[in-house]
């Protein structure tokens, strides 16, 4: 193929769907170079996620945009999608990049044009950081931006992406010499590595080059690391030369801000004095804000004296260097006795759990469940399956979460069908199995934790939104086939032709003055906008109302609700 000698709006729309491509592929393998067991998941996760948030967002923009929007959807998008520290900082390295492309107009961006944005994007990723470290996402970076400003005059914007690359590919090759953390596990930087995907995504566009394949390789060991310390590699941007040692800060804390501009450095200076990886990124009066802290309480206030935060996620470090720990030991580990592959050492109670896309895989692992199977509306696992998964945990009883009413029945026929002890916990829903598992205890035995699960799950009204499928009458009125439905324990409650305002309508029905939380599950269809425009008028209507929102991935249901 010919190279372009400009980039125009589809063909950075391509870029960006590449470089997802790109980190979906990779994932596993940038998740492989963690060489820190936290803060924010697994950095491949974490921008793979920020990059879906940006293709959800350039979906909302029309067919034949210009430059100008297409660059705004890519900043808005990774701003209010990007997830842990990684991804906050690639959200500064987009939003920079888009800045100066967006100035060409109907033109495209020519080669001098894309160096500029290399160089934009490297500065402004860097002063978000407030303590910033060699060695991470932030040094190859700068590398391709160095590399960028090095093509010949000549070299067309083919040659100023492959100049970058090649210098991006060496400096993440010398990350292990920046930071001895690397070293020690023989690995290079997480997100660097994330970073150099972006450029191959360039060259996909640019030249037809097929993105590069995973390795498979398997994990580093990381035994040598002094215990596990905790924080991400590829986000040790802000962890090593500050007050606070790697592992001293228990827990992560980011929230979007809303704030004025010029209330940011103060922000910024009062979370200097009370943790350290910060990194706070955004502009015009919106600011995704990212700390390790031991001190919620004085995180969160900041953010309240500055504007008003939201979307406030709070993650307990000690609990994944634990769950860490664990996986270590189910890979091995000498002495490390009888385990649970992934979870740890096995319990007096395992839970099996019937769950709905990857999102939701992942939230159930991280609360405690040992065996999933897969499953939901129209989907149902027949009682084998749930049988096999009972059989595969290794503990004496097992307590099953069905997650839907017509699931129930099957898995009440399982203990009858197993040498196990095997209870059920009538979960029919999503968000009520995510509360039921709040009151799981490992240690207790299956007939105690029944009693405490269903406690919990009792205490979330459940709720969710869907698509009619069919033409009907229901207690809310009259439905239509393509109707967005809101059903509660009650039935459908709620009709709109958006998802927007049927979650509204769904919510002002459902709340009552003594509910203090919404979590919000989004699912396939679901589209950043639409959760943004969701939050903004809870925010409105109900202030005292918190709102969580975790990627779920369910089909079918572009929205899960759970109120308490």
């Amino acid at each position: 193929m010919t190279s372009p000698a400009t980039l125009g709006a589809d063909d950075l729309r391509a870029v960006m769907g590449g470089y997802r491509d790109a980190l979906r592929l990779h994932q596993t393998d940038i998740n492989r170079l963690n060489v820190y067991p936290v803060p924010d998941g697994d950095t491949g996760t974490n921008m793979a996620l920020t990059l879906e948030a940006v293709v959800s967002e350039l979906q909302g923009v029309e067919a034949g945009a210009g430059l100008a929007a297409v660059c705004k959807a890519i900043g808005h998008g990774s701003l209010m999608g990007a997830r842990g520290n990684s991804g906050v900082i690639l959200s500064q390295l987009l939003r920079g990049m888009g800045e100066r492309m967006a100035a060409a107009g109907d033109a495209g961006v020519a080669p001098h044009l894309l160096v500029e944005a290399m160089a934009h994007a490297s500065d402004l990723a860097r002063r978000a950081v407030v303590r910033p470290v060699e060695g991470t996402i932030l040094t190859v970076a700068a590398a391709a931006a160095t590399g960028a400003a090095a093509a010949p005059d000549d070299a067309g914007l083919l040659g100023v992406v492959e100049s970058a690359r090649v210098e991006a590919a060496d400096a993440l090759a010398r990350t292990p010499e920046m930071l001895p953390v690397l070293a020690r596990a023989g690995v290079v930087d997480a997100g660097g590595a994330g970073f150099v995907l972006l450029l191959d995504a360039f060259l996909l566009v640019l030249d037809g080059r097929p993105l590069p394949e995973p390795s498979g390789a398997p994990a580093p060991d990381l035994s040598a690391l002094n215990g596990g310390a905790s924080a991400e590699s590829g986000a040790g941007e802000g962890a090593g030369d500050g007050a606070h040692a790697v592992g001293d800060l228990r827990y992560e804390v980011m929230y979007l801000l809303s704030a004025p501009d010029d209330s940011i450095e103060a922000f910024k200076d009062v979370w200097a004095g009370i943790g350290d990886s910060i990194v706070v990124v955004g502009g015009d009066g919106l600011w995704n804000c990212h700390i390790h802290t031991n001190d919620i309480g004085a995180a969160v206030e900041a953010g309240v004296l500055a504007g008003k935060p939201e979307r406030i996620r709070v993650t307990d470090l000690d609990e994944q260097v634990e769950e860490e720990r664990w996986v270590r030991e189910a890979a091995g580990s000498p002495g490390a006795g009888p385990s649970i592959e992934g979870v740890g050492p096995v319990p007096t109670t395992g839970v099996v759990a019937v769950v709905s896309g990857d999102g939701i895989g992942r939230i159930f692992r991280s609360l405690g469940v040992h065996h999933q199977v897969v499953g939901g509306q129209t989907m149902n696992p027949a009682t084998a399956d749930l049988v096999k998964a009972v059989d595969a945990v290794p503990s004496d009883e097992v307590v099953i979460l069905p997650n839907n009413k017509n699931i129930r029945p099957v898995a009440e026929q399982v203990d009858a069908l197993c040498s196990k002890t095997v209870r059920v916990v009538a979960t029919g829903s999503i968000v009520e199995g995510f509360a039921a598992l709040l009151a799981y205890d490992p240690e207790a035995g299956a007939d105690a934790n029944v009693a405490s699960m269903t406690e919990s799950a009792a205490r979330v009204v459940p709720a969710e939104v869907t698509r009619a499928v069919r033409d009907s009458l229901t207690d809310a009125g009259e439905v239509h086939e393509g109707d967005f439905i809101g059903i509660s324990r009650d039935g459908v409650v709620a009709i709109a032709d958006n998802p927007v305002v049927c979650t509204r309508l769904l919510l002002s029905r459902l709340l009552e003055p003594t509910h203090e939380l919404v979590t919000l599950i989004e699912g396939e269809g679901a589209r950043v906008a639409d959760t943004r425009r969701i939050e903004e008028w809870l925010s409105e209507e109900h202030p005292d109302v918190a709102l969580e929102v975790h990627q779920g991935g369910q089909p079918l249901y572009p929205y899960l609700l759970g109120i308490e």
